[in-house]
Order: C-alpha cells, then structure tokens, then sequence
C-alpha cells in the first residue's frame, strides 16, 4: 500500500489494459488518471504534475517514445515506466537512453509491474528528499549566514561572491573561531559545486598513523585490519569540495601526496597499483602563518603556492566590534528557537558590556555566551546580570571553550594582560608608577608592555622617578 497520494498516469489504447492499470493502481493508494494515447496525456502532462507515467509504446497519433521525449520537455521531474506487446531489443535500448525508468513486456505478471512501480515511486521519493536536503544545506551555510556589517566582513562577502563561481583552490585564514569552514560551505553551497558533496577533514584531529589511509583510501589486504576496500576522503569528495581544515598540521610526508593530488587530479589508495581521477575543489584553512611555517620547514612552499590562489583572510572579533551586534541578535534568535524560550532581544547595557570585551574566541566564544545566558534568562531580553561574570567585568576566559579546533593562546593572553594593565591603570588614576606597583612588575616593563599592546603615548611626560624601576612585592 502506497504511504503517500502518489499520482500515476496512464497512457494506453486499450481500455482494458487502462481500467485494469487503474484500478490495481487504486487499490495500492495511488492517485490515478488515464489517456486513451499520446496527445491528451499531454494535455493531462500540462496541467497535473505526475510523479509517475505508465506508458504503452504502440499507440495511434504519437507511439510511446515520443510521448517519452516530449514528457522529458515538458515535466522532467515524471519518472516513466514503458511497457508493450512488442518487444524489441532496439526499442527497449532506446527508451532506457531516453530516461526511462524501466521497460515491461506485456503480458507482465501483477507482482512483477507492482515491484517495478514501487521501486519507481521509492526513487522519485530519494530524488525529492535529496533536492530538499540540497536546498536545506544551501539555507543553511549559504552565503546569506555569515553575518556582519564591518567593512572588513563585507570584503569577506565580495571575496565569496568572486570566487564561488570559480573551480580554484582557496586559502582561508584567520584566528580559532572566527568561522573559517562557515566561510568554506558558503563558497561551496554558493557556486557550481553546489550540487556535489562537500567533505570537511581536520587535519589536526586525525592520528597520523591514521591519516594517510582516512585521506587516500585502501584495498584489502593493504594493512593489517584492512578487511575490505575503503573509499578515501578525497574520493567521497569526487564532483564537490573537499576542506582541509587546520592543513597546517597535515604532516610533511602528506603534503607531497597532497601536492600530487593538485596536480595530477587523480589519488592512488593504499595497497593499490591504479590511479583513481578525482574531480574536486580544495579549500584549505589554518590560524598558523604558513609563511613562517614554510621558514621553519614544516610546510612544503610548493603546496603554499598551489592552494593559496585565492586567500580570505578573516578578521578577528575584536577588530569589527560592530558586527557584534547582529551577531548577538542571530545567536539570541537560534538559540531561543532551539531551547523553547520567547527570548527576543537584549538590553542595551548588556549589549554595551558585549562591545566591550575582547573575545580571544571570536565569534565562536561570543556564540557560547549568548548561548549560556539564553539558557539561564528569565525574562523575554537578555540582561547585563545574565552574561557571564567575567564578561562584565571583562576579564572573561572561556575555559570551559572546545580546544578540539585549536585557539589562539596569544590573543587569550593579550586580552589578559590588556585588562589587568587597563584595571590597575584605572584604580591609580592613570599613575603607571603605582600601577606597576600593584601588578609586580616594574615601570620599565609597565611602558614596554603598554607599548606592545598599543596603549603608550609618548608624548604624555610622567614624573615617575626611577626608583619605580625596583621590582615591587
């Protein structure tokens, strides 16, 4: 019995043939209308939408294959079914080159049409839930989610909007959390890639006696263990995109068999004689600097120079304080559906304390704070007295954060040492004599540190006297 009103035409000369074909589709749940031949089924084609057609190939007025072929113009989405009491070989290879789903000879026993008819309808319900899944992934990571209105984000956008369309690899760059693989889905559900499959692979986070065989795939008996042949990474990837996330961890023995695959689009798995070609788009991420990686020689210059054809540098928070805002309301508005809650704002003093902070996570650290005070707040806006406490007082380290991705522990403690120079400096009206007395270091130190986070002027002339220089207790 069909689960859901499924409409099924019938195109037949032989009214007994149809009123069978009719009423046997009936009986299984089917929506059924019929045609006497080619011309009124498609004028029936015209205005119904037919998930399926069940057609006779010799009829007067139009046979079956071209009925076939106008249905493929005008309602590609009706998968069809050709059945006839003539069978013939070039007729049968025919149809099946026109698109057709299967071919039946008459007489056909009722079992064998009911299976073929099943197994058509299960397709056409994997197709729709496939484009609905596509168009649900392009929602969903397309380009309309990044959020922000920082000149250097809407340079991020013009970039994604240049490149999507563009079969090149592309190096994202930017600090741990700032959204580098919600930039690399953009591009891939964005462009012509769209409709392939986009595999993300963190290069850090596999073994590296694992990652090799994860990557490039194996043939049984490759390895001990190797119990059967196992598609690689780069082969799920065929027709899309594949994302190297933290590729600067990928080590030196692999990038040369990354390099190779670049260049000669193709991968060889483990235990394999053959080569496989391969169709893909790289997109490769890191929160390193390659180029000194490339000094030290943990990274291959070569591989630099083939994946950096296009580079999307990503600005840390901190230095597009006005996309906070929108950021805030997106995460309030995901999480309140999420959780249940009728949160739909936040206070403007709550907001003011968000501007304020420093975020050495990024947009991922200000993702688990609104995530947080939306699961505790109790009224319809979040409040300054729901926020973590150490954000208001912006001095917030998320240690409970997930490192599986990495961060940036210069930023975390920059923002560190930034807050207690600014708190002492505040507590002593600005005397950096007396502030380096309460944080223990000497005024010399004080300076050269106020220097590095750029918040010396020296033009201002201080009477500090040099015995500030001891070391205070």
């Amino acid at each position: 019995m069909g689960q859901e009103k499924n409409t099924v035409l019938v195109v037949d000369d032989e009214p007994g043939m149809r009123e069978f074909l009719e009423i046997m589709l009936k009986r299984d749940g089917y929506i059924v209308d019929t045609a006497p031949d080619g011309a009124r089924a498609l004028d029936k084609i015209e205005s119904t939408l037919f998930d399926l057609a069940i057609v006779d190939i010799q009829m007067p007025v139009m046979n079956g294959i071209e009925l076939l072929r106008r249905i493929n113009e005008k309602s590609p989405e009706t998968t069809v079914i050709m059945i006839t009491a003539y069978a013939s070989h070039e007729t049968a290879i025919e149809a099946m080159k026109l698109g057709a789903y299967d071919y039946i000879t008459k007489p056909f026993k009722i079992d064998e049409i009911k299976l073929v008819i099943k197994k058509a309808i299960e397709k056409k319900k994997l197709e729709r839930e496939n484009k609905r899944l596509r168009k649900e992934l392009e929602t969903k990571y397309g380009f309309g989610n990044i959020i922000g209105r920082s000149p250097s984000i809407i340079k991020v956008f013009d970039l994604i909007k240049r490149v999507a369309d563009l079969n090149v690899n592309v190096l994202i760059t930017g600090e741990s959390g700032t959204g580098k693989e919600l930039v690399a889905r953009a591009i891939h559900y964005s462009g012509i890639r769209r409709g392939g499959p986009f595999v993300p692979v963190n290069c850090g986070a596999i073994p590296e006696s694992l990652i090799e065989s994860e990557l490039f795939g194996y043939k049984r008996g490759a390895f001990t263990g190797a119990l059967r042949d196992k598609k690689g990474l780069f082969e799920e990837a065929d027709g899309g995109t594949i994302f190297l996330d933290e590729i600067a961890d990928l080590p030196l023995h692999l990038q040369v068999r990354l390099l190779r695959v670049i260049e000669e689009k193709s991968i060889r798995p483990l235990g394999s004689t053959e080569t496989i070609p391969i169709d893909i788009r790289v997109i490769a991420a890191t929160n390193k600097n390659l180029e000194e990686e490339i000094e030290k020689g943990r990274f291959r210059e070569d591989l630099y120079y083939r994946l950096n054809v296009i580079k999307i540098e990503l600005p840390p928070l901190r230095e597009r304080k006005e996309d906070i805002a929108p950021l805030a309301i997106h995460f309030i508005s995901k999480y309140s559906r999420e959780m249940g809650k009728d949160i739909r704002g936040i206070s403007p003093k709550a907001l003011e304390t968000l501007e304020g902070y420093h975020y050495p996570g990024n947009v991922r650290e200000l993702e688990n704070i609104i995530a947080r005070s939306v699961a505790l707040e109790t009224s319809n806006v979040i409040r300054q007295e729901t926020l973590p406490q150490l954000v208001g007082s912006k001095d917030f380290i998320d240690l409970g954060a997930d490192l599986s991705s990495g961060t940036n522990l210069d930023a975390v403690l920059e923002n560190v040492e930034r807050r207690f120079i600014e708190k002492a400096l505040k507590s002593t009206g600005g005397n950096k004599t007396e502030a380096a007395k309460l944080l223990g270091i000497t005024l010399r130190s004080l300076r050269y540190r106020l220097a590095k986070l750029g918040l010396y002027d020296e033009s201002i002339e201080e009477s500090e006297s040099v015995e500030g220089e001891e070391v205070v207790n």
